[in-house]
């Protein structure tokens, strides 16, 4: 924006500004120091001078120490007049010229100043009065520190006024304060040349000129880098050799707009300057900027002709991919270059260079043409190509290839001949099934689908018409004519379309509007309770009216006049849309309640179904499209939707608070046993038995009262149903008989379950319950036995099934228990569900399998136990009958020994057998049948002890009298 452009340079002015003035501040600190450091100080003298200049003359003393201060202060002058007068500016700018006069100016200032303080005058003084050799040598040198100063101090105040200008040079933002400057800077330059006493000679201007040529071609080689030139943005690397250019040429012609001003005033002296000196280096540097311009500016022709216009046109990208990677090519031997380009001295080296990129350029060009030749024979769009044509006669491009492409119009018009072709083959082919626009009706859909072709051909010769001279031709001729056939044709189609349409919709939509709201059918067709129960209703909005109001939409959009009822239908849409919608959500809203329903509930509800469908009648019957009652209705249907569905919501709750009783019970477990007292512990097989039976008798109590309160939930549907409460009322008989075959089915779950379940815990590996294993001579028997153990198994199935004896059926057509009946000889019968559940035959076969399987495990542990009969001969044998035959033989000791031993062994042995024996759900206790048979074995050993004892005392007491006969013999 101009706005922001001017803010922009104003914001770039106070920046050189700001820098200009820190580089001054800078530098004015610099030369102070460089003063306090090397400050000369004349050195006084070391007597007083005070009195009168005549006296201080007549002492020779005081004027031999005043004459040798003043050799000194001469020598000092000398030594600094002659040291200033060697120095030279330090740097080639014009800003370094004038830090070296305000050096000297600073140096020669500081002497200056000592010699005119009063010591130093009343010193002179003193030797003039003297008449001192001195006074000779004296005048020259003050006249020449006096006439240096002066030149110094002139300088440093003529030139402070162009030192500005030399600062924007050296220091501005852009070229474009380079360029604002050197006007004003020669304008300046040409005051001083009047006005200066020393810059007014050719020696001292032409030098101070050379030094601005010097820093303005310096500033272009430090800006204008070929290294870093060509990879930046192509406008802004244009923007910048040009100004590059301009700058150095500025440079030149503002020195000659200057020279003739000062010509043409005549007061002034000529500037007869060296042009070599001041121009050479700056006009060649110009003529390099010249050149670098135009390289950008040919790879910019080049990249405006081998664009994304060409690419789409041509449809090779590739191809001119590999022709713009050879315009990439053309810089880069300026990248690379081994001289510096902006020295006069390889000019012949620059030359080379440019000669090699005007031949390459000549061969990209060539093959451009080339390109451009076969590419406009297999053109891809005739409007694209026509387009980038166009822009070609408007842009900056290769003049050659420009008037290569301006010859391609009539590859254009053959290309255009060909999609004139292609939209009239679609249209030919699709005539009679044309494609359709998402949502559009088929008549409208296809008039726009035919004017979508038609705009494709009809675009592009509209576009033709930008440069008449195209269809003047005798080949825009043709291709105009062919334009005009098929847009008659089409134009033929879209006319017979309408006029079907008119006439269809003028027959049918009175009919449709006349068509009622809603349509019923019925799921069954048994009786007519069942028809109207299972109705199923439909909005019966015809397509075909939905059809023509859409027609008529677009219709009237694309221009065509519509019938005015199709016109009228159309602006009730809205209102349509509203009533379909409404009937649809209430339709939805009553088939999916009605979905809820069970058979029973159906039944039911059967009344309040017909009085809902009295309401709905209406809608199927007497109502139309052009009813004025439509809303009412609709409002109608949903009170009656809403009322039905409250009553429902309650039926529901009762029923869920009846299948939540049924889950209960169904979940109950009838053989809840006791947990074990320790991991080698279980309880006995009486106490496993009496502990399920006392749980089961809990149980069915809490079933028996979830049971009973089945009864006052039916009740209370009898009351929202038929408003009475007697639990027996004729409407609800199907629904009682409902829920009694549900109880039926949970009960017989129930027990199947827990038989299935108590079973599998019969024939699982983990032991329920134990059973002693005890010895009653002469057998190895149970405790319990297995007679008790399959009784008490056979009455534990048996009471699982008995327990359905608690729940009493309901009398017929009624939710109420029957009363206890009298049977056979006065006998009181109670009729449950027990009956009808032990002839189950799947229960059945769980309550024999159970004892059968218990009974079978038994038979197992019997058989285990047939082991332990080898030791029948502890207990079987008469002891004291086979102790005594054994000592009627008078066995040696060696045999009471073995017998020892073989007891013994048994005694030990049958303590090392387990003592456990799990088969299934049992677990055998054997502990006190060892004990017992250990017990039995240590009486043995005990026996044959005693009568080993015996009779080896009976031989010691024989012994003994043998060796008293023998004594008393001896």
């Amino acid at each position: 924006m101009p706005g922001e452009a001017v803010e922009y340079h104003s914001i770039q002015l106070i920046r050189d500004e700001f820098l200009m003035n820190v580089q001054k501040f800078a530098s004015n600190i610099q030369r102070t120091m460089q003063q306090l450091e090397g400050e000369i100080k004349l050195e006084m003298p070391t007597i007083s001078v005070e009195g009168e200049v005549s006296d201080l003359a007549a002492d020779p003393e005081t004027v031999d120490i005043l004459e040798q201060c003043v050799i000194n202060w001469l020598n000092q002058i000398s030594i600094a007049v002659e040291g200033q007068l060697k120095k030279t500016p330090q740097g080639k700018g014009p800003l370094a010229e004038i830090e070296f006069w305000r050096e000297r100016n600073a140096t020669l200032s500081a002497l200056h100043e000592q010699t005119k303080l009063p010591i130093v005058r009343k010193v002179l003084d003193v030797i003039k009065e003297s008449d001192s050799m001195l006074v000779a040598n004296l005048q020259p040198v003050f006249t020449e520190l006096f006439k240096l100063h002066t030149e110094a101090s002139d300088n440093v105040r003529f030139l402070s006024t162009v030192e500005r200008y030399f600062k924007n040079i050296t220091h501005g933002s852009g070229f474009h304060v380079v360029l604002d400057t050197i006007p004003a800077m020669m304008s300046a330059l040409r005051m001083v040349w009047i006005i200066s006493r020393h810059y007014n000679k050719d020696e001292r201007m032409i030098p101070l000129m050379e030094r601005i040529a010097w820093e303005i071609a310096e500033r272009v080689c430090r800006v204008v880098n070929l290294r870093t030139l060509f990879k930046e943005n192509r406008a802004s690397a244009q923007n910048k050799t040009l100004d590059a250019r301009n700058t150095l040429k500025l440079w030149k012609k503002a020195y000659f707009d200057t020279r003739a001003k000062i010509e043409a005033s005549g007061r002034e002296a000529r500037w007869e300057f060296d042009r070599k000196r001041l121009f050479e280096r700056t006009d060649y540097m110009a003529t390099i900027c010249q050149d670098l311009s135009d390289i950008l500016q040919v790879l910019e022709e080049f990249y405006n002709i081998f664009g994304p216009e060409l690419k789409a046109v041509t449809g090779d990208p590739k191809r001119i991919d590999d022709v713009l990677c050879r315009v990439d090519g053309l810089v880069t031997p300026m990248e690379n270059l081994t001289f510096d380009p902006f020295s006069i001295k390889s000019s012949q080296f620059w030359k080379y260079v440019m000669d090699e990129f005007k031949i390459e350029v000549l061969v990209i060009e060539k093959e451009a043409k080339h390109f451009i030749d076969e590419s406009f024979k297999t053109l891809r769009s005739a409007e694209a190509a026509f387009d980038m044509l166009l822009k070609f006669k408007h842009i900056r491009s290769r003049e050659a290839v420009n008037r290569q492409m301006m010859m391609k119009f009539n590859d254009i018009l053959a290309q255009y001949c060909k999609e004139i072709d292609i939209i009239n083959k679609i249209f030919v082919q699709n005539l009679e099934n044309p494609p359709l626009y998402k949502n559009h009706p088929p008549v409208a859909g296809a008039i726009y689908w035919e004017r979508s072709l038609f705009f494709r051909i009809k675009h592009t010769i509209l576009r033709f018409q930008e440069v008449q001279e195209i269809l003047d031709s005798d080949r825009g001729q043709e291709v105009k004519q062919k334009y005009l056939e098929v847009g008659k044709t089409m134009k033929e189609y879209e006319d017979r379309k309408y006029e079907q349409w008119m006439e269809a919709t003028e027959q049918v939509l009175p009919a449709l509007m006349k068509k009622s709201l809603l349509t019923k059918s019925s799921t069954a067709a048994e009786e007519p309770l069942t028809l109207e129960r299972g109705a199923v209703f439909a909005i019966n909005f015809s397509p075909a009216l939905r059809e023509i109001i859409n027609e008529t939409k677009y219709l009237e959009q694309l221009g065509f006049t519509v019938p005015e009822l199709a016109r009228n239908v159309a602006l009730q849409e809205d209102k349509f849309l509203r009533y379909t919608d409404g009937i649809q959500r209430m339709l939805d809203h009553y088939h999916t309640l009605i979905g809820t329903l069970n058979e029973a509930e159906s039944v039911l509800l059967n009344d309040h179904s017909q009085e809902l469908l009295r309401v709905f009648r209406s809608g199927y019957k007497r109502l139309n499209w052009n009813s004025l009652g439509i809303g009412d209705y609709i409002t109608g249907c949903k009170q009656a939707i809403g009322k039905f569905e409250s009553l429902v919501h309650q039926i529901h709750k009762n029923a869920d608070d009846i299948s939540s009783r049924l889950t209960l019970i169904e979940a109950i477990n009838l053989f809840k046993y006791p947990a074990a007292k320790s991991e080698e512990e279980l309880p006995g097989v009486k106490e496993f038995f009496e502990h399920i039976e006392r749980e089961r008798a809990r149980d069915v109590d809490h079933m028996v009262r979830w049971y009973l309160a089945i009864g006052p939930l039916l009740t209370k549907v009898e009351g929202l149903v038929v408003h009475t409460n007697t639990g027996k009322a004729p409407r609800l008989a199907s629904y009682y008989e409902y829920w009694e075959k549900k109880i039926y089915e949970v009960l017989t779950k129930l027990v199947l379950k827990n038989l299935q379940s108590f079973n599998s815990l019969i024939l699982g590996n983990v032991p329920l319950f134990q059973t002693e294993t005890i010895l009653t001579a002469p057998e190895i028997i149970l405790h319990p036995n297995t007679n008790e153990i399959d009784k008490m198994c056979f009455h534990c199935v048996r009471n699982c099934v008995e327990i359905t004896k608690h729940f009493v059926r309901w009398m017929n057509g009624s939710c109420l228990e029957c009363p206890p009946q009298k049977g056979e000889e006065e006998e009181v019968v109670i009729i449950n569900f027990y009956n009808d559940i032990s002839l189950n035959p799947q229960i059945i076969e769980q309550a024999v399998m159970i004892p059968q399987n218990v009974h079978r495990i038994l038979i197992n542990l019997m058989k285990y136990l047939q082991k332990w009969k080898r030791y029948r001969p502890l207990w079987k044998l008469d002891k004291a009958i086979v102790m005594e035959k054994f000592a009627a033989k008078k066995p040696p000791c060696v045999a009471y020994d073995e017998k020892l031993q073989f007891y013994s062994k048994i005694a030990y042995e049958v303590m090392r057998h387990p003592l456990i024996k799990d088969e299934h759900c049992i677990r055998l206790q054997l502990g006190h049948l060892a004990n017992t048979v250990q017990e039995n074995a240590k009486s043995w050993v005990i026996s044959l002890g005693k009568l080993l004892n015996e009779s080896a005392k009976e031989e010691l007491y024989n012994l003994h009298e043998e060796m008293e006969v023998l004594n008393r013999c001896v």
